[in-house]
């Protein structure tokens, strides 16, 4: 309870600073985009899954930054459909997986470790060897 009067409180204050600075006209038209701009990111929500999805597969990200991420992103779409200028300020920077990233990991990134499909089953082997496999019918020594 006590965190959401803090956050009430937040909202009002920045709101009525950026609302009397836009002035009403502004605020309505802001109001209506980032409802549409929220709204457009949760149709669009599956390609922003099958990313995610292809970023598992390639071991950039494990199964736990994988939720943590589309839960941000969904997150962050509600968060623009409702009024007020500090949840879109929060809503749009939940949409930038920079941001998410930081907040999944940490500051523990492993965009180094990706590996694509051909990388992890490509075996090393010298040039100069040739693999042969002899097969006899004969089971005795002569």
């Amino acid at each position: 309870m006590l965190y959401f009067l803090v956050y009430l409180f937040l909202e009002v204050l920045v709101s009525v600073n950026i609302s009397s600075y836009l002035g009403g006209l502004l605020t309505f038209f802001e109001i209506l985009f980032s409802a549409f701009l929220g709204i457009a990111i949760l149709i669009n929500f599956r390609k922003t899954l099958a990313e995610n999805m292809h970023a598992v597969s390639y071991s950039c990200i494990d199964l736990q930054q994988f939720q943590s991420l589309n839960l941000f992103t969904i997150f962050g779409g509600i968060l623009l459909i409702i009024p007020g200028f500090l949840t879109d300020i929060v809503g749009i920077l939940m949409q930038f997986s920079v941001f998410t990233t930081m907040l999944v990991n940490r500051y523990h990134l492993k965009s180094g470790n990706c590996k694509t499909k051909f990388e992890k089953n490509n075996i090393t082997k010298d040039s100069d060897v040739i693999d042969v496999e002899i097969i006899g019918n004969d089971t005795s020594i002569k």
